[in-house]
């Protein structure tokens, strides 16, 4: 997989060769996170290239870590789905993120916004219990962005999951949730809390009283939000 090599026997070294070329780590982050299909990949890895994802999957394959397959439900559709190789790398890629969110200055972690990355992974962890029965849209509005970049809309209903659309579905909204992409990143990295930023007005909450009220609790947090930072 990679283009040089340690020529070390060292396992650390051998393992290096297959695993920390340029994006595997962060790829690997969503294959076990679920992602299977090449779109859903692109969408949590947004900043690569659809070349260079073909070329990572394909090395991955090669290395036994993932297995290309046809999807069951939809024929002619190719997934893609860790191996047992691939499935104890999964503590690895946790470990890269605890140390990450302990280790990593917040100021260094918020100078990388990427508002497509923040909401496909808001749509990912979004805990539905708390929603009320039935179809919940919540249209999220980031005002500083270009208006390609500025609306969101997470489709949330408890009995078919979460959907994300970045094109106005059509649907009323139940919630408006308008705050800079800054505030947003901070409370689901859990450095801030909506109670926080609606106090001193960094968001602003329209719409149902509920949901509203409900919204630290329904929003989830990145898996790594509860590791306490340790970096100063």
């Amino acid at each position: 997989m990679a283009v040089g090599s340690y020529k070390q026997f060292c396992p650390v070294a051998m393992a290096a060769e297959v695993l920390c070329t340029r994006w595997t780590v962060v790829l690997l982050r969503e294959l076990v996170a679920g992602s299977t299909r090449f779109n859903e990949l692109r969408r949590g890895v947004p900043r690569m290239s659809p070349a260079l994802l073909s070329q990572r999957l394909r090395d991955l394959e090669a290395a036994g870590i993932v297995a290309r397959e046809l999807s069951v439900s939809d024929p002619g559709i190719f997934e893609y789905r860790l191996t047992a190789s691939g499935r104890e790398l999964g503590p690895i890629v946790e470990a890269f993120g605890i140390w990450g969110q302990r280790r990593i200055e917040a100021d260094l972690s918020l100078q990388h916004l990427d508002v497509q990355l923040l909401m496909w992974d808001m749509r990912r962890n979004l805990n539905t219990t708390p929603m009320p029965k039935g179809r919940n849209v919540i249209q999220f509005a980031y005002p500083e962005l270009p208006a390609a970049q500025r609306c969101w809309w997470l489709i949330v209903d408890p009995a078919d999951g979460v959907d994300l659309c970045s094109v106005d579905p059509g649907f009323d909204v139940d919630l408006y949730v308008s705050v800079d992409l800054r505030t947003m990143t901070a409370i689901w990295m859990g450095l801030d809390t909506v109670r926080a930023a609606v106090g001193n007005q960094r968001m602003l909450l329209t719409g149902d009283r509920k949901i509203a009220s409900a919204m630290q609790t329904w929003l989830g947090l990145s898996p790594f939000a509860k590791e306490r930072k340790l970096a100063s």
